[in-house]
């Protein structure tokens, strides 16, 4: 009997360590975690503007295919003078929110103080997981 009861609780035991260790595999497709999509944004100049003391705003941006701002972020008022060269180009890396994985509009919109808007408009694919955005301000 003592070996019986020996014997029993050695196969519970196999019959749990088993079942917790299998792996289940779902029938949905399912293929893993979704890579995080980012635009890396990059701005310099290549111009002198050392005489220019104007002040310009940059701002960063992410529009949906339908040209909903996704996300925008204002970088601080600088003078053009002082728009930093390829050497030292700011550099900002965003995910975009949500993973938003369709087509997807990114730049720079740009306020020249005392001269108007502009703006430069890059667009990244369906589904890049990295896309890289530069503005070299002339």
């Amino acid at each position: 009997m003592r070996n019986f009861l020996k014997f029993s609780i050695v196969v519970v035991l196999i019959i749990i360590a088993g079942a917790s260790c299998n792996k289940q595999s779902e029938a949905t497709g399912h293929q893993g975690p979704a890579v995080e999509r980012r635009i890396e944004y990059s701005l310099y100049t290549d111009t002198n503007f050392s005489d220019y003391n104007g002040m310009i705003t940059f701002t960063l941006s992410i529009r949906d295919a339908a040209g909903r701002t996704v996300w925008d972020s204002v970088l601080a008022p600088m003078r053009v003078k002082d728009i930093p060269d390829r050497n030292n180009k700011i550099r900002i890396e965003k995910a975009v929110p949500g993973n938003v994985s369709s087509y997807l509009q990114v730049g720079f919109i740009y306020y020249l103080e005392n001269v108007g808007i502009s703006w430069f408009w890059d667009h990244s694919k369906a589904g890049e997981a990295l896309k890289k955005v530069e503005l070299n301000f002339r």
